[in-house]
């Protein structure tokens, strides 16, 4: 968790760099990006994949050693290679074990799968074939018998497990190979099913009493906003979990009275929303560098290897790659399962801020180790669940106010704006049938005839 606490006394001296705006800003100018390839016929791209202003795209190139123009190209290739991605995932269904983009442009997708005659589907698709020993499936089975016997054990010395998609395995970060033997004993898993990998690295809360300013906890601490989102005629902000219990109040950075922690979870998640008063305003925006914003269009889930920027309250923009999804992370509070591991750097005072991927909204900043100095690892708490678990609905520049439709209700399979869908769901529209290619909360704008992208016709 990044930079939870702020000494009130130091207020004259921290800024609010990174954290969603929840005020009336007028929006800066930006200039238009480099012209990018066209994309795959085969595939349609998601929905304003190539906006991005052109501070994103410099922080891009800058902390991922991109050529000018290199970052434009990148956010197009990965939202399209997130649609032939999905549509390969429904097809080889059971045998499906993963998928990643990679290359400076991520021009080259590969789609893992554990029957090698399921290679020229994947071709055709454009993309590279890996053949596998284990499903998707079967990972996560091992990381779930790790994610129970890190209940049990609390142990501290192995502080990160997760499925490596691209190397087919569970990868266990542990302090000692003695540690992480005692881990898969507990869990019973063999240890030819993990790869080990000894680090002294141990994520923390980063907790911080000087730094950038966001909000104020109950008049004592402070986190960064991550993402507007409302819920009936209530609107507010998602933040992390560990950032208030519920009931906690906050102020805003210019010490206006603000909200209230709504829901807030943590460990286990890394989750919460404040609820906020008539005196701010729900906006689709994330701060950006000096000033600029960038207004979000929604929350397709991002691929393993797609490119990831950070705005956090302390040190601005900084942007990396997505390394994997499903992460679970031991801090000294407990174990906190499903954040997605990246390669930005974030340091104290960033907690809870915004993640994006283009203009796609993934999560909010958890927490990590390193700093933007010497480089690091920071993991985020995905939003889809986010949205999901609280029932809310992201603010972009197409949602509505309406409340998304009940996540539990099987029955009612009718395509509905707000809800939380993951790939392979199926819905029906206008009488048609359609299924999931990536992870998003639907649109108010985007029904499954009006986004290819992220529907297919079945």
């Amino acid at each position: 968790m990044v930079g939870r606490h702020a000494a009130r006394s130091r207020r004259a001296a921290l800024t609010a760099l990174g954290a969603l705006v929840l005020t009336a800003l007028p929006s800066a100018a930006s200039a238009a990006p480099p012209p990018a390839p066209a994309p795959r016929p085969a595939a349609a791209r998601t929905p304003d994949a190539a906006v991005a202003p052109a501070r994103m795209l410099s922080a891009m190139e800058r902390d991922l050693k991109l050529a000018p123009g290199q970052a434009a190209a990148r956010l197009v290739n990965e939202a399209e290679a997130g649609t032939r991605a999905g549509m390969l995932r429904n097809t080889l269904g059971d045998r499906f074990a993963g998928a990643w983009v990679s290359g400076a442009t991520s021009a080259e997708l590969t789609v893992a799968t554990t029957d090698a005659a399921d290679t020229a589907a994947i071709e055709a698709q454009g993309a590279k074939a890996a053949v596998v020993g284990r499903n998707l499936a079967e990972l996560r089975a091992v990381k779930e018998k790790l994610d129970t016997a890190a209940v049990r054990t609390r142990s501290r010395q192995t502080p990160v497990w997760y499925v490596d998609v691209m190397a087919n395995r569970v990868t266990v970060q542990a302090t000692s190979e003695s540690a992480a033997a005692s881990f898969l004993t507990a869990a019973g898993v063999p240890a030819q099913d993990v790869k080990v990998q000894v680090s002294p690295d141990q994520p923390r809360v980063l907790e911080d009493l000087v730094g950038g300013d966001a909000f104020y906890i109950d008049d004592r601490a402070r986190c960064s906003i991550g993402f507007s989102v409302t819920k009936d005629d209530q609107q507010g902000f998602a933040t992390a979990g560990h950032c208030g219990n519920p009931g906690a109040t906050t102020t805003g950075f210019n010490e206006a009275a603000q909200g209230t922690f709504q829901a807030s979870t943590f460990p286990g998640k890394d989750m919460a929303w404040v609820g906020v008063n008539s005196g701010w305003t729900a906006t689709p925006d994330v701060k950006a560098q000096n000033g600029e914003k960038i207004q979000l269009a929604g929350s397709v889930e991002a691929l393993v290897g797609a490119s990831v920027c950070r705005s956090g309250s302390t040190t601005g923009w900084h942007c990396g790659t997505v390394q994997q999804h499903d992460t679970s992370v031991t801090y000294p509070e407990g174990t906190v399962d499903g954040l997605t591991r990246t390669t930005v750097c974030a340091e104290p005072g960033d907690s809870g801020g915004p993640f994006v991927s283009g203009t796609q909204a993934q999560g909010t900043t958890s927490g990590g180790s390193g700093d933007c100095t010497n480089g690091g690892t920071t993991f985020y708490q995905p939003v889809n669940p986010l949205l999901s678990e609280f029932g809310l609905t992201l603010k972009t520049t197409s949602s509505t106010s309406q409340t998304p439709a009940p996540q539990d209700n099987a029955a009612a399979d009718a395509w509905a704006a707000g809800r939380v869908y993951e790939v392979g769901t199926t819905v029906s529209f206008d009488g048609v049938r359609y299924r999931c290619l990536q992870s998003h909360q639907a649109q108010g704008a985007g029904s499954p005839v009006d986004t290819p992208a992220l529907w297919q016709r079945v």
